[in-house]
This record gives structure tokens, C-alpha cells and sequence, in this order.
């Protein structure tokens, strides 16, 4: 670490491994699945205390309104937890913006509920590396940021969302407020065991399609019938035959039908698109409109789309190479090698990028099997990791920007 300042080493000096994982390992204890309003009421309190201790205004959001469709074909509205907002020197000259989310994909009913030490040191802990860990190592690197001398040069928003891990629908705007007027961006996924992080990432698209057709006897009149399951069916093969080099389709679950007596007269499907860039995007919503124009004219069926492309691709441009080789270099000045490669995954770097912010989105622990009962945190990348960003933000507060 010789390439550091003083001011810059006297920063990183102060971040230690026992605050953090004390932090992680209360968070985890709280189970904060996205439907678990309970328990995100929990986090999103624990969090508030927590991060209380940085100056500035901090606030629980709540939710914007999110529609879905139930499995009966019907609109309703989805509950969600409350969302974490701290404003930090709004004067300041330069700007940022700190993202992560307190919910996981465990819900309160699920099996993997507490950690375990392994024998190489990993916590196996659900939501450890996604993404407590990442929350309890990002306001280590501000409270380093906020001993230092240059805090006064640099202001900062945190949105800590309650609903990331299911497309961030109720927190979007958030997002998209919080990220304007921003030089750079900072969002606590959890990075690859190595360190690698993600780099350009492709969108996604989520989508419930509702077929209508008409109820009949099967042995009496079947023919007056209007079969919507087979509709859905025959939607579902014209959708995936939209599948092409930069556009992923999956047609994942088609819902409705009852008795084997009866021609069944609704149907739902839910299809996923991933494409790479908005190309991909247009050539996809060709593809939607044509298939639906199609079916239900063959068919015979009313059909209703649902759902938008929600977290657009996100490229490597110039702005985000000029952060890229930021974070670089204040990971060689650490000692950390930092290396990054495109992903198919998506996260709220998708929604930043869209407003063209430059964007690291996996500033957060080193982990994996993430999603999974095996999921892994890595314990000696808290403070390695804090100190990459606390440098980060301190040389954005030196540069004036990236």
C-alpha cells in the first residue's frame, strides 16, 4: 500500500473485520425475504439504526404501488417492504450514489435460515454475501470516509431497496431520482470468490400473459369451446422461437386448466426475455406483439399482456470504463487484483446505468453459490473490500469526479 496518501492510508487504517461481520451476522439472523414484511420491517429498522451514525437526513420510504397477476388471471396490488433513503451533503461539489437492497430471496418458510463456519473460513449464510455483507462493508468504507478530511468534499446518497431480488418495481423511481446529477455509482452485489467483477450486463424482461377463452363440456361440445391452455401453449413455441444471438427467451410456466372434463377456459403465462441491448429489446416486443396478434385470432382467444422490460441492458461505455479503471487501480494500490467480464445477471447497475451514470455494481463482498442453500461469504473480504471503497470514493472526492 506505499501508493497511498497519507490521508488515504489513515482512512483505510481504520476499517477492521469485527464491526463488519458483527453487523453481517446480526442482519443475517433477520430473515428479509421479499414477501416478508415482517421481517423487512425488522432490516429496515436494524438499518436505520445502523446507518444513523453518518450524518445527513435518513428516511424509510414507502413502497411506490406495484400491480401483478395472480394465478387467477386477476390485477392486484403487491405489498412491499419500506425502502432506506440517506442524503449526505447535497451541497457538496461532487455527487455519488451507494445502492444495495436488505431483502433476499429466502423466503420466511424456507429451509436455510442460519450460517455455518466451513472449514476454509466461507460463512454459509443466507443472504451473507447477498447482500448483508455488502451493506455492513459499504458503511464501514463511509464511516472511514467520513473520519477523513476530504468528506467535505464529497456528497452521497444510500437507497437501500427492499425489493432487488424481484425486479426492484416498487423502489424504480428511486432509483431513477437518486441517481440524477450523480458523477459515479456504487451498488453492493456481491462479487465473484476471486474478486472479479461484473461488467457489462444484458436487461430483462418480465411478462404474464392472460389468454381467455370459453369453458365447454370435453365429451358433450368440446368444438364450442375455446381452449386457452393450448393457446398459452402455442404462445409460449412462437415466443421462444424468437430466441436469436443477443436475445434469450424462457417461457417458464403456463397456469389454469381444471377438471379433464372441461375445455379450460383461461390460461396465464409468464415468460422471461433477456436482451443484450436494446436492439434485442425491439426485435423482442416484435416478436410479443406479432405471437399475441397471431393466437388469438387462431385461437379464437382474448389475450391481455402484463409486464415491461424492467431492468434495461447495460453497456460498457466510457463512463464506466473511466470507474472500472478507478476501482482498478485502488485495488493495485491495496494489493488487490480487480479484473471484471460481462454477465447475463441483472441488478439495479441496470437501472443506474439507464439514467447514464457510470456505475460498479458488485462493490460488494466476495461470495457465490448466491440464490442457493450453499450460498458463501468469504469473511476476510469485508475489510479488504471496505477499504476499496472507502479509496474509491475518497479519489472521486480528490479528482472532482471521475
Amino acid at each position: 500500500m506505499t501508493s497511498l496518501s497519507p490521508i488515504e492510508a489513515d482512512a483505510v487504517a481504520r476499517i477492521t473485520t469485527a464491526p463488519i461481520l458483527a453487523r453481517t451476522e446480526a442482519w443475517v439472523a433477520v430473515n428479509s425475504g421479499t414477501r416478508n414484511l415482517a421481517g423487512l420491517g425488522t432490516m429496515a429498522g436494524m438499518l436505520a439504526d445502523s446507518f444513523s451514525v453518518l450524518p445527513g437526513h435518513l428516511a424509510l420510504i414507502d413502497p411506490a404501488p406495484v400491480e401483478t397477476v395472480t394465478g387467477a388471471g386477476e390485477v392486484q396490488m403487491l405489498a412491499h417492504g419500506k425502502h432506506l433513503h440517506l442524503a449526505v451533503r447535497p451541497e457538496a461539489p461532487v455527487q455519488i450514489l451507494l445502492t444495495g437492497h436488505m431483502d433476499t430471496v429466502y423466503p420466511a418458510d424456507h429451509p436455510f435460515q442460519t450460517g455455518v463456519w466451513l472449514e476454509d473460513g466461507a460463512w454459509n449464510a443466507p443472504g451473507a454475501a447477498d447482500m448483508k455483507g455488502g451493506l455492513s462493508l459499504m458503511l464501514a468504507a463511509l464511516e472511514a470516509v467520513e473520519a477523513s478530511p476530504l468528506a467535505s468534499q464529497i456528497g452521497y446518497e444510500v437507497l437501500i431497496n427492499s425489493d432487488e431480488e424481484t425486479g426492484s418495481f416498487s423502489s424504480a423511481a428511486l432509483i431513477a431520482g437518486a441517481a440524477q446529477g450523480k458523477a459515479a455509482a456504487l451498488t453492493y452485489e456481491p462479487a465473484l470468490p476471486d474478486g472479479t467483477l461484473a461488467g457489462a450486463r444484458g436487461g430483462t424482461g418480465n411478462f404474464s400473459i392472460v389468454v381467455h377463452g370459453r369453458s365447454a363440456h370435453a365429451g358433450r361440445n368440446p368444438e364450442e369451446g375455446r381452449n386457452a391452455i393450448v393457446a398459452a401453449a402455442d404462445l409460449a413455441l412462437r415466443l421462444a422461437e424468437a430466441r436469436a444471438p443477443g436475445l434469450a427467451v424462457n417461457p417458464a410456466r403456463i397456469e389454469g386448466g381444471g377438471p379433464n372434463n372441461v375445455v379450460p377456459d383461461l390460461a396465464i403465462l409468464r415468460v422471461n426475455f433477456r436482451p443484450r441491448d436494446a436492439e434485442a429489446i425491439a426485435k423482442a416486443q416484435v416478436a410479443i406483439d406479432q405471437a399475441i396478434a397471431v393466437v388469438a385470432v387462431k385461437h379464437d382467444v382474448r389475450i391481455h399482456l402484463h409486464g415491461s422490460f424492467n431492468r434495461p441492458p447495460k453497456p460498457l461505455d466510457a463512463g464506466a470504463e473511466k470507474l472500472f479503471n478507478l476501482v482498478k487501480q485502488a485495488g493495485a494500490d491495496l494489493g488487490l487484483p480487480i479484473a471484471w467480464k460481462a454477465t447475463g445477471g441483472v441488478c439495479d447497475g441496470n437501472n443506474i446505468a439507464a439514467c447514464g451514470v457510470p456505475v460498479v455494481d458488485t462493490m460488494g463482498a466476495r461470495g457465490g453459490a448466491i440464490h442457493s442453500s450453499d450460498e458463501f461469504l468469504i469473511a476476510e473480504s469485508l475489510p479488504e473490500r471496505a477499504a476499496l471503497s472507502a479509496l474509491t470514493i475518497l479519489r472521486i472526492a480528490q479528482k472532482g469526479g471521475l
